[in-house]
């Protein structure tokens, strides 16, 4: 699969992987300050964002999806960041191909499988979708009733977009996501990877847990865990100009 990816900078290669429900713009807080410093390729994953869509997410599949990417750029390995998601995706790809990963940063995010905790989301986002509202406004007046919390909220609505023929609809394949949810929380697989890794985790989070350690360790034997204080899941957004240096930081260590 050909995934649609912004670049930008230029010097050492960086791939930025985003989340669920996600895309590259989401990414673009740390990919405005990374880009003074490295060349920095920010991907929209299969059935997110502009790029095509596919019946199944596993994370091998996405890995060679992001693979791909660096084998039409000519990259023969880069530094990655991926958060949540797209961390997932990020550390299958170091995994699955570790020649092409020179460091491996993971935004919130541990190889392990996790309950599921998006169903209102799905629920909205389909009850969105049959009603077929006219506006922006009316669409995140029927979703704000599943999510209230005004952030993820915003989030979420990035992806309402109004197509060629003036009606509004979900950019992302949401039969694929919500049919491949089970893939999407599974844990990663394979290993171990060998390189430097660093696991960032928001402070107000709870997805990165003591109980995890173990399995960090055993597929990422080099892991360090930094705790990005103040922030939540989203923490690339919240402190942009915190993890941006963080990310730097580990890169030149």
């Amino acid at each position: 699969m050909k995934l649609v990816y912004q670049s930008r900078g230029e010097g050492t290669p960086l791939v930025l992987v985003h989340g669920l429900f996600g895309s590259a713009d989401n990414l673009g807080g740390i990919a405005r300050i990374l880009a003074e410093d490295y060349r920095v390729i920010s991907v929209d994953l299969r059935n997110h964002g502009r790029s095509p869509h596919a019946q199944s997410m596993t994370y091998h599949e996405m890995a060679v999806d992001v693979l791909e990417v660096l084998d039409r750029e000519a990259i023969a390995s880069t530094h990655i960041f991926g958060h949540s998601m797209g961390g997932k995706t990020a550390m299958q790809l170091a995994i699955d191909h570790p020649a092409r990963i020179n460091r491996l940063v993971v935004g919130d995010i541990a190889p392990v499988r996790y309950p599921p905790h998006h169903s209102q989301i799905f629920k909205g986002m389909r009850t969105v979708s049959a009603a077929a509202p006219s506006s922006r406004k009316a669409a995140q007046e029927i979703l704000a009733t599943f999510e209230p919390e005004r952030a993820v909220l915003g989030f979420l609505m990035t992806n309402w977009r109004r197509t060629q023929d003036g009606s509004w609809q979900w950019r992302i394949n949401l039969d694929a996501i919500e049919g491949g949810y089970s893939d999407i929380a599974a844990g990663n697989t394979g290993g171990p990877y060998n390189g430097n890794t660093l696991f960032l985790r928001g402070g107000d989070s709870d997805y990165i847990q003591v109980e995890h350690r173990d399995t960090i360790l055993s597929l990422f034997p080099k892991a360090t865990v930094r705790t990005i204080e103040g922030t939540g899941h989203w923490l690339h957004a919240e402190k942009p100009d915190m993890v941006a240096r963080a990310i730097s930081r580990f890169f030149m260590a």
